[in-house]
């Protein structure tokens, strides 16, 4: 198998981790999850970085992250749905592996997201929330070459896909 990595990109809900987990087991790949690692490192979660030390720091150390994950080679990396907002992100990740898209319609990221209470952009309306930063996002998400649609398929479907592309190009 290729030393290229495998990089999940989308929006939060659409199914990067449980994919992740997936391909991890179908290929033998260390699966890294980006929102677990900064927190462990920054030794709180996620809704506290973004509470205590704002968004913009949280996003440095997404940036860090993704640059350092880029160097190493035969990983499937589960990024944070924000990952897109820093096209230097997008671009390191191209330059080793295969960068693949996760969709999901809003309503079934409602629906998955629905009763979650540690996502720090979903404060208050989670609905109007969702389609608002959704929308945002939309282009940047549109942009990845690989979309995969997390409506249709269930995690084993969109992994066989995902290999299915994997070998492709490698």
């Amino acid at each position: 198998m290729s030393k290229r990595n495998i990089i999940l990109i989308g929006f939060m809900g659409t199914g990067k981790t449980v994919t992740g987990r997936v391909l991890a087991e179908r290929t033998g790949m260390e699966l890294v999850d980006m929102d677990s690692i900064i927190e462990e490192r920054a030794g709180k979660p996620i809704s506290e970085i973004f509470a205590t030390d704002g968004e913009p720091a949280f996003r440095e150390m997404e940036r860090a992250l993704a640059h350092e994950l880029s160097q190493r080679e035969g990983l499937i990396i589960s990024t944070g749905g924000g990952v897109v907002l820093n096209p230097d992100n997008v671009a390191d990740f191209q330059q080793n592996g295969l960068v693949v898209c996760l969709t999901a319609s809003p309503a079934t990221i409602f629906q998955r997201l629905g009763n979650d209470t540690t996502r720090p952009l979903l404060s208050g309306d989670k609905k109007e929330q969702i389609s608002g930063i959704l929308q945002t996002r939309q282009p940047l998400y549109d942009a990845i070459e690989h979309q995969i649609d997390g409506d249709r398929l269930d995690p084993a479907g969109r992994a066989d896909a995902i290999l299915r592309l994997y070998n492709l190009e490698t």
